[in-house]
């Protein structure tokens, strides 16, 4: 069987961008989207998905590419209106973003689970790849901090990820399942690349569930990853922070330890060359070109570098 389509697994901004320059390079209904779950949360009884949200936006050209989520254009007039009933304002729903949530959560009451009403939701706003949740069954981050444990939002907009972290947790990841069409989409890939996300909660939960693990492990797909990090910091957001307290080394080494057991290659940034040696050693293949994505020529070039790099193994 002729493997035709490429497997991005993702979650977060860095994904959003590389994925607006992927489907510049290969046709976009060739591209599956494996979406992190873990930060869903529930804001004024609506179901939210953030890293879903994002990524279907910047597919369909509507991401507010400034903030790095919501709608481009966006107002905050409902929001407002909330704030004077007492109700919590610090997670920013947008007026436009809140139809999303409205229609979402009313596809799931109905009796959709997650994959079927994303899959209606990116239809009829243009997407074309294939936006799969990680699973439909209950996953969720949890940051335990010092002053107790928080729903990844609460940790991340709430408290700006400022508090201290003891541990990251994945309620549910030992009792959900990922869906037929994430597996046979890892399993029957062409290539399968994992994004420049966050390994610790926008990687991390999806690996948490053991059949998306397992698929991976036994792919015939060649499996890159974008490093998240250039030396010890990450390109944006707390996935250095994360990683610390998750006992890896912060660096893009201790990226490729995140994904040992499953990954042929990671992409790198020229300023981590020197890195290359050591993460080889440990029979993981080094690619190295700029990484940096500040534009979507930027992001265009990066995916062109990996789909050249890696076309003699996924052909």
């Amino acid at each position: 069987m002729t493997r035709t389509h490429y497997t991005v697994l993702a979650g977060g901004t860095g994904a959003a961008k590389f994925l607006r320059g992927l489907v510049q390079v290969v046709p976009e209904e060739d591209v599956h989207v494996v979406v992190n779950v873990g930060d869903d949360t529930e804001i004024w009884g609506l179901h939210i998905s953030p890293d879903i949200d994002s990524i279907a936006y910047a597919l369909a050209k509507r991401l507010d590419t400034v903030r790095g989520w919501g709608l481009e254009n966006e107002t905050f007039r409902c929001l407002e209106e909330a704030q004077t009933y007492g109700l919590p304002s610090w997670f920013r729903l947008g007026d436009r973003d809140l139809a999303t949530h409205l229609a979402r959560t009313e596809f799931l009451r109905r009796g959709l689970k997650l994959t079927g009403a994303v899959a209606h939701m990116t239809k009829a706003i243009g997407v074309k790849a294939r936006v799969l949740p990680a699973t439909d069954d209950p996953l969720r981050t949890k940051i335990e901090t010092p002053g107790g444990v928080l729903d990844f939002q609460e940790f991340f907009v709430r408290e700006r990820w400022q508090p201290q972290v003891r541990s990251v947790t994945y309620a549910g990841a030992n009792e959900a399942h990922a869906s037929a069409a994430v597996l046979n989409s890892i399993r029957e890939s062409k290539l399968v690349i994992i994004a420049p996300s966050n390994p610790i909660t926008s990687i991390g939960p999806m690996l948490a569930i053991q059949d998306v693990r397992d698929a991976l492990r036994c792919t015939r797909a060649e499996v890159v990853a974008i490093s998240p990090l250039i030396g010890p910091a990450a390109v944006s957001g707390p996935a250095a922070k994360l990683m610390e307290a998750c006992g890896y080394e912060v660096s893009p080494a201790g990226v490729a330890r995140c994904y040992h057991d499953f990954l042929d290659n990671i992409v790198l940034d020229t300023r981590d060359a020197a890195l290359a040696a050591s993460i080889r050693y440990e029979t993981i293949g080094v690619q190295i070109t700029d990484i940096l994505m500040p534009d979507d020529e930027a992001a265009r070039g990066l995916a062109e570098f990996i789909i050249h790099e890696n076309s003699t193994a996924a052909g």
